[in-house]
């Protein structure tokens, strides 16, 4: 397996702990880094095939094992996010309701605020407000996971 350097411990265990999320929610069979290295060497191998085929590869051509984590975490997040077929077989998303998402958006005001100072109306970012707080929920969930891997 090729070496991964994280930053910190911290790092680490985060990384773990979104791979065990990952797992609970059946987006992925194995949460060991072993098994992420072998869907990057899968995914490597497909798309050398598909440049072999002279079909399109969108964005890279070859991961690092270190490219294709980060990639693989992101698309858990955004999975999650977008509340992916699937996903609800394993988990229970909580209600998010009209007043959540207002409440957000009127906390948020900045991330609504074009660069001359007006603002996004609220129907026109409300989905966005959904996903943000999906996002964090996921925070939320990884953050449970890390706390119980602090207790072993």
């Amino acid at each position: 397996m090729n070496t991964i350097y994280f930053a910190n411990q911290k790092e680490e265990q985060y990384t773990k702990a979104c791979l065990i999320f990952a797992k609970r929610l059946g987006l992925i069979d194995d949460d060991s880094l072993e098994a992420v290295q072998e869907r990057c060497e899968n995914e490597n191998t497909k798309r050398q095939e598909q440049l072999k085929n002279g079909e399109t590869v969108y964005g890279l051509t070859h991961f690092s094992f270190t490219a294709y984590l980060q990639h693989e975490l992101t698309k858990f997040k955004l999975d999650f996010a977008s509340e992916r077929d699937g996903i609800e077989k394993h988990y229970s998303y909580r209600d998010i309701t009209k007043k959540d998402t207002k409440f957000f958006y009127k906390s948020n005001k900045d991330l609504f605020t074009r660069y001359n100072g007006d603002r996004f109306r609220y129907k026109e970012v409300e989905i966005i407000i959904k996903k943000r707080i999906r996002e964090e929920e996921y925070e939320n969930e990884i953050n449970n996971i890390l706390c119980q891997l602090a207790d072993r």
